[in-house]
């Protein structure tokens, strides 16, 4: 029952402990098996067990269990909980069953232990036949669980910085652990005793944290050492450890110097020294500096960062004034409590910095000579001796003092007597001590013993030999010996010849130095001869000695003197003058001029000369006036002997008032806006005290003004001179004799201006009529006025011939007789009267004249389809001034304008009026009609008359002609004819008349009017025919002038130009027909029959299509526009393509112009807002109707009277659609030229298209 109990206790232990599912049903059955009856009998019992285990975490750990129970279930219990007997041990997945289950192996088998296999374990065996369960005993498995980390504070891995001798807290705290390690702490490898440590519990049941403190106190031997944190477990094999770097702060040690040698601070002066300093130790290295008797002298130093030793280097040059100078090495860091010192005292041997010798070493021979030598300071003192030559001197005596930086000062005297032998020895002083045995120190002098020279004399010209003044004299003064050289001085008459005084007579004379050969001694006087040096005594000196001799010059006179009785002269005195001849030698003949003219002279009293020479003199008498003012009346002195003159003027001075000089200029001519000067030629003495200009009653300051200045000599200049300048300008000159007048005329040119020019100047044609120019100019000249006629065609005659020109004064006129038109336009007045620039004034003339309409043909001819849908626009253009009034009327019947199917607009431009009558809903009946168009003005009147015809084939080309040929090709020209109001294009056949057949060929583009017809042979006779056709039909071959015969030049013959040829003309007789072509004929006839009624019809729809297609165009053309001008002038520059053209009457070609390609000079109407593409110069080929069908033409053909280029156009832009209509309707306004009008057609015979009937 006890058993039963404690697998009930066991059960009860299993059933309170929360399993899976399986765990439950196998102890459900464990139970059930347990309470089966087992006999008695059977043997029973454990053979192997376990005892208690302890594993480290993540070990594998097999608790042993032997069991000898057949037939039962064995399986294991953790505290309490059964494991079940499945070898996998289901929700264990690291738990397993090993061993022989047949032999009682139940072994269970933990792999990769952690702390929730820390339990008690025991191995159960369920009841079975052979008896009952039996339960282990329990097995305790413990776990040991080492600690991950270690967390020291400060951070494990850094460095602290700490000071030597201090106290520090360090703290390490272990990571979860089982059981709970130990702590230790190592400095420096040592262990630390002062620690404290607390175990908490872990993050987790059964695990434990130990806490740890120690107290450090660093020393200079931690320094870069460790402090380490060690952690120990029975867990672990080695223990854990974190720890940090101690940086340790500690002083250095003290300084040590060490002396280059082996007493130490003893050095020589001049010596460089090198004083190492050392200190070692110390966190921070040591900072070295150096001080000189407590001043620093260096503070740089280098440091070994690995030995920690800090070293510097004091370099110096010792000088005397180093000794006993105490020179310190300190060393300190920042942790340093005081300063740490080494010194050494410096004991400097120096010798003497000089040796001086007082006292001069010149002397007179057998003379006692006293000197001093002094040695300046020295360490130790030193000794003087005294050495002639080799002669070693015993001195007067000794001295020793003492001397700066603590040395000594020597001092010996000598005293001994000269010789001349002395001369040139050296005397030296010697200082000498056993400190420097290896220097010497001593001055030296050259001993100078002065004695006198031997001999003295001079070398120059002989004694009382002639010299010419300016003749150049050698004096050379020589001595032998002496000591020192001898000074040769040159003196004349007993002055001393110097440096000084040679400035003075620097030209003439030289003075050399005294130059040394051997024992001789020289010295040069050069002097050009002069009359001071006559009878002159020349000597030279050295010491005692003097040698002298004596000159005789010959020179004429020093000085020619003019003396005047009085100072002062004026007109009428009478003046006394006397030459005076100073000195000469020899004697002069004295004479007087006065301007190259011989004066009476009487002779004056004698006087004394300088220089030993001759004296003259002799006097004039004169009367003098202003003429003579500044004149030169000249003394002459000559010497016969000397052949030489010497001249002397006295310049008369005489006083007057001002005289103005003939030279005088009284007018001056100036520009205007330029400068001008008003001279001044006045003579007066003295010179005029004031010039006083006065113009117009005005005085002109002195000081001057903003356009003029008095110039120094009395000038007026003047500028940015006007014409309000010109005039007389009074001039009053004074000075203390009196004053004069003078009137100055200043004449101002100036640029020409027009005052007066009448513009415009009109004329009727055939009259006459000035057109007066008035010019404002200074000066006027009698053909300073010039005319032109402006214009820019090249081909007007801008000549004057016919006109006559009058000038008068400052009035020009330019006469016309008898006016023509030709002479209307600009002309120019040009006005030069040689001061630019020149003046121009633009006047117009207008020529009135009558109007005169311009009808190219006696009847122009324009085409519409007659529909009463389309529109047409008939152009009338006249000539004339003033402006023109346009009146229209139908088959002679005045047009009513009120009638909305008429609109009229009219334009004026210049001379050129135009007026345009668009007639809407053209019908055949009530429009096909002669509209006469009538030009207005109060000259009289023109008209012309223009056609209303329909559509039709178009006429035959006009003036078909050969322009050049070459044996393979010949080049045509012509000129469209009317092309029945559709575009046309032209078509060549022509053919060789050896050679049966028509050849054609069309011209490209359908609008040329030339062509080159190539691939044809030389030497070989062509028929050549000119086509024109549009939609409605060909013109025809039938018409005189659309054919030529032609004969090509043969290849030696020149290739060129044809001479004109006129259209030849089908043979008028029968000529022979080919059978062939009259059956074809007959042929065609019947077709042409039968075909007749269908032509018929399709013709007439074919009109209707194309009235149909005008129609739109002309109602989408009043949409767009109210009326649309349909009919514009055509500018003559040449042959042109045309789309609506005109027949002449004359048998010339006429030309027809369209308004396809033409752009209008004429300014555009108000209904031309738009242009149809025709119109615009686009090509249109492919168009059957381009907008502007049908086009007036111009007239071919001046009437009597005709006009010529009277006026030009005005040059519009075709697109420009603005239309100033005030800018036309002045009629005094200039008329520009239109183009000139084409060579006279005759009119006497029919033209084509009058030919039939209209419609």
């Amino acid at each position: 029952m006890g058993t039963v109990g404690a697998m009930a206790r066991g059960t009860g232990m299993a059933l309170r402990t929360p399993i899976r599912a399986p765990l439950m049903l196998m102890g459900l059955l464990t139970t059930g098996l347990a309470q089966l009856p087992i006999p008695a009998s059977a043997p029973r019992g454990f053979w192997a067990l376990s005892e208690n285990l302890t594993a480290v975490e993540g070990a594998t750990v097999e608790l042993r269990c032997g069991v000898t129970a057949p037939g039962s279930v064995v399986q294991w219990a953790k505290d309490g909980l059964l494991l079940g007997p499945h070898p996998g041990i289901p929700g264990f997945p690291r738990y397993r069953l090993k061993g022989d289950p047949a032999r009682g192996e139940f072994h269970l088998n933990i792999e990769a232990c952690d702390l929730s296999d820390d339990a008690e374990y025991e191995c159960q065996v369920s009841r079975s036949e052979m008896g009952p369960e039996l339960v282990s005993p329990r097995v305790i498995l413990s776990i040991l669980v080492p600690p991950k980390v270690l967390q020291l504070t400060p951070e494990a891995g850094s460095t602290v910085t700490w000071v030597a001798g201090q106290e520090y807290t360090v703290s390490c705290v272990s990571g979860d652990a089982k059981p709970a390690p130990d702590i230790t702490f190592l400095q420096s490898g040592q262990t630390i005793s002062d620690v404290s440590a607390n175990v908490n519990e872990g993050s987790q049941e059964k695990l434990f944290m130990t806490e740890a403190t120690a107290r450090v106190t660093p020393q200079s031997s931690d320094n870069g050492q460790l402090l380490v944190c060690e952690a120990s477990s029975p867990a672990l094999d080695t223990p854990i450890k974190a720890s940090i770097t101690m940086n340790v702060l500690f002083p250095p040690g003290p300084p040590v110097i060490q002396w280059p040698g082996l007493e130490e601070g003893h050095v020589r002066a001049g010596q460089s020294l090198e004083l190492p300093c050392t200190a070692r130790g110390g966190n921070p290295p040591a900072t070295l500096q150096w001080l000189k008797n407590g001043q620093p002298v260096s503070t740089a130093w280098g440091t070994e960062h690995v030995q920690a030793v800090a070293r510097s280097v004091l370099v110096m040059t010792v000088q005397p004034e180093d000794h006993g100078a105490r020179l310190s090495c300190e060393a300190y860091n920042s942790v340093s409590t005081g300063t740490q010192e080494q010194s050494i005292m410096l004991q400097v041997t120096f010798p003497p910095s000089a040796i001086t010798i007082l006292g001069s070493a010149s002397q007179t021979e057998n003379k006692n000579v006293t000197l001093c030598c002094i040695a300046k300071s020295s360490r130790p003192r030193v000794l003087l001796q005294w050495w002639l030559g080799g002669r070693q001197l015993l001195p007067t005596d000794e001295t020793v003092m003492d001397g700066l930086h603590g040395g000594h000062i020597s001092m010996s005297n000598l005293t001994f007597l000269v010789r001349r032998e002395d001369n040139g020895l050296t005397l030296t002083c010697e200082a000498f001590s056993e400190a420097f045995t290896k220097e010497t120190f001593k001055k030296s002098l050259t001993l100078n013993v002065k004695y006198p020279a031997q001999k003295l004399w001079i070398e120059g010209p002989a004694q009382g030999k002639y010299l010419r003044t300016g003749t150049r004299v050698r004096l050379v003064c020589l001595a032998i010996g002496g000591n020192p050289d001898p000074s040769l001085t040159w003196y004349k008459n007993s002055r001393v010849v110097t440096e000084q005084r040679l400035q003075q007579e620097s030209r003439r004379v030289h003075l050399g130095s005294t130059e040394k050969s051997g024992s001789t001694f020289s010295r040069e006087l050069v002097l050009v001869a002069g009359p001071s040096d006559n009878q002159a005594r020349f000597s030279c000196k050295a010491g005692q000695l003097m040698v002298s001799t004596q000159l005789v010059v010959q020179f004429p006179p020093t000085n020619l003197t003019i003396l005047a009785n009085v100072s002062a002269l004026r007109p009428g005195d009478a003046l006394n003058l006397t030459c005076v001849s100073i000195s000469s030698n020899p004697p002069v003949n004295l004479s007087w001029d006065k301007e190259g003219e011989r004066l009476e002279d009487v002779a004056a009293p004698p006087q004394s000369a300088p220089f030993k020479g001759s004296a003259a003199s002799r006097s004039v008498f004169l009367q003098v006036s202003s003429r003579d003012h500044g004149h030169r009346v000249t003394c002459r002195a000559h010497s016969a002997e000397l052949r030489e003159t010497v001249s002397s003027f006295y310049r008369l001075n005489v006083l007057y008032r001002p005289e103005f000089l003939g030279e005088q200029e009284l007018v001056v001519t100036a520009v205007e806006q330029g400068q001008a000067l008003l001279p001044v030629l006045v003579s007066a003495n003295p010179a005029p005290e004031a010039f006083n200009w006065t113009f117009r009653g005005y005085r002109l300051s002195p000081a001057g003004g903003p356009r003029h200045r008095i110039l120094p000599g009395g000038a007026l200049q003047l500028w940015n001179v006007t014409r309000a300048d010109d005039g007389f300008y009074q001039l009053h000159c004074q000075n203390s004799e009196g004053t004069a007048e003078a009137l100055v005329r200043l004449d101002v040119h100036y640029a020409p201006t027009i005052r007066a020019l009448q513009d415009p100047t009109e004329v009727n044609v055939g009259g006459s009529v000035d057109i007066v120019c008035t010019a404002d100019a200074n000066p006027i000249l009698p053909g300073m006025f010039n005319w032109e006629r402006l214009g820019e065609e090249e081909e007007e005659d801008h000549s004057l011939d016919d006109m006559e020109k009058i000038s008068k004064g400052s009035t020009g006129r330019l006469r016309i007789h008898h006016a023509k038109l030709t002479q209307a336009g600009a002309y120019q007045c040009i006005v030069d009267n040689g001061v630019a620039p020149p003046a121009r004034g633009l006047v117009r003339l207008i020529v009135r004249f009558a109007p005169q309409v311009e009808h190219p043909t006696p009847l122009t001819k324009v085409a519409a389809a007659g529909d009463s849908t389309s529109s047409a626009t008939l152009h009338c253009r006249a000539r004339g001034v003033p402006n023109i009034i346009f009146t229209w009327s139908k088959n002679g019947v005045p047009l009513d304008l009120q009638d909305p199917r008429y609109t009229e607009h009219t334009y004026h431009q210049g001379g050129v009026h135009s007026s345009l009558l668009t007639i809407a809903n053209v019908s055949a009946a009530q429009d096909y009609a002669l509209f006469t168009c009538t030009a207005t003005n109060p000259l009289g009147s023109d008209h012309t008359n223009i056609q209303l015809v329909s559509i039709s084939r178009p006429d035959p080309p006009l003036g078909f002609k050969v322009v050049s040929m070459t044996p393979h090709s010949v080049g045509l020209e012509w000129k469209p004819g009317f092309d029945g109001g559709l575009p046309q294009r032209f078509r060549i056949r022509y053919e060789a008349l050896e050679t049966p057949g028509f050849l054609y060929m069309d011209v490209i583009p359908p609008q040329a009017t030339t062509f080159t017809l190539t691939g044809l042979k030389p030497s070989t006779r062509y028929r050549v025919w000119l086509l024109a056709s549009n939609a409605l039909g060909d013109s025809g071959l039938a018409e005189k002038g659309v054919q030529l015969s032609i004969t090509t030049p043969g290849l030696d013959q020149p290739s060129g130009e044809p001479d004109h040829e006129e259209p030849t003309e089908q043979p008028a007789g029968p000529s022979g027909l080919p059978l062939l072509p009259v059956l074809f004929a007959v042929g065609s006839l019947l077709l042409l029959s039968n075909a007749s009624c269908v032509a018929g019809f399709l013709w007439r729809r074919r009109l209707k299509h194309l009235a149909e297609g005008i129609s739109e165009k002309t109602e989408a053309g009043s949409e767009e526009e109210r009326v649309r001008n349909e009919y514009e002038e055509s500018q003559w520059t040449g042959d042109r393509d045309t789309q609506s053209s005109m027949a002449s009457t004359s048998e010339v070609e006429p030309y027809y112009h369209s308004m396809k390609d033409f752009s209008p000079r004429l300014p555009p109407t108000l209904e031309e807002g738009s242009y149809p593409q025709g119109f615009t110069g686009l090509k249109d080929e492919d168009m059957a109707f381009p907008g502007h069908l049908y086009d007036e033409v111009e007239r071919m053909y001046a009437p009597s009277g005709a006009w010529g280029p009277l006026y030009d156009e005005v040059h519009m832009d075709p697109y420009d659609l603005r239309w100033y209509e005030d800018k036309y309707e002045n009629p005094r306004g200039i008329y520009d030229q239109v183009a000139e009008d084409l060579d006279a057609l005759r009119s006497d015979s029919l033209p084509f298209e009058l030919r039939g009937e209209l419609v």
